[in-house]
């Protein structure tokens, strides 16, 4: 749970970092598109791995459709917002999922749970924050922080489909159709706004911050 926590703010630190250099969906399409190709040699090294693919592909579009929203509105608020208010909005995802697998799903969130999810909101908010409630008091929405709202409410449905779609398939072959369902939305959000790739932009530190989030945070 620590490393997860540990990649989770490091994502936001590196997503900060590269937004605003190209478009989100162009940022996405190449993180996407690194991370599959890392996962490919192992996909293809097993025929077991192989053969599911394609069945498990059209579950997995629904899946990264709800992903890939997230990054997306990750990176575009970030050129507006800070990381500051994405990580404190970002602590409502947990319990936010819970109500919505309530609803859709008829998860009972029960008493315990609830209160693991408020602890663990509470903490969160005051490392961000660094215990300074004074600064609580005067965080404030911005559009940033409201389309990170939407990006947030999508991984609660990314975690929802992931619920409901999972029939026990090699984690690693889900993992690669949902990165292939990425790539695919990715792209054709692209087309559609004839927006340019750019790619020769990602240099550098900005290479660096993007193969974090391809390898470490995807």
């Amino acid at each position: 749970i620590l490393l997860a926590t540990i990649i989770v703010a490091g994502s936001f630190l590196a997503s900060g970092n590269v937004s605003g250099v190209i478009s989100p969906f162009s940022l996405n399409l190449f993180r996407f598109t690194v991370a599959a190709i890392i996962l490919l040699p192992f996909i293809l090294a097993i025929k077991k791995y192989r053969t599911k693919v394609l069945s498990t592909l059209p579950r997995a579009l629904v899946i990264s459709f709800f992903y890939s929203m997230y990054f997306v509105c990750l990176f575009e608020s970030l050129t507006i917002t800070t990381v500051l208010n994405t990580g404190a909005l970002f602590t409502v995802v947990p319990f936010l999922t819970a109500l919505i697998s309530y609803v859709l799903l008829k998860e009972k969130i029960g008493i315990q749970k609830a209160f693991v999810y408020v602890v663990g909101a509470l903490g969160t908010v005051w490392v961000i924050f660094q215990g300074d409630f004074n600064s609580f008091l005067t965080f404030s929405l911005n559009k940033g922080d409201l389309i990170f709202l939407i990006g947030a409410i999508s991984m609660c449905f990314y975690a929802v489909s992931m619920k409901k779609l999972y029939k026990d398939d090699h984690m690693i072959v889900l993992v690669f159709a949902i990165l292939l369902g990425g790539v695919f939305w990715s792209f054709l959000i692209l087309l559609w706004k004839e927006e340019p790739l750019q790619w020769s932009l990602i240099q550098g530190d900005i290479a660096y911050n993007m193969l974090y989030l391809s390898i470490a945070a995807t």
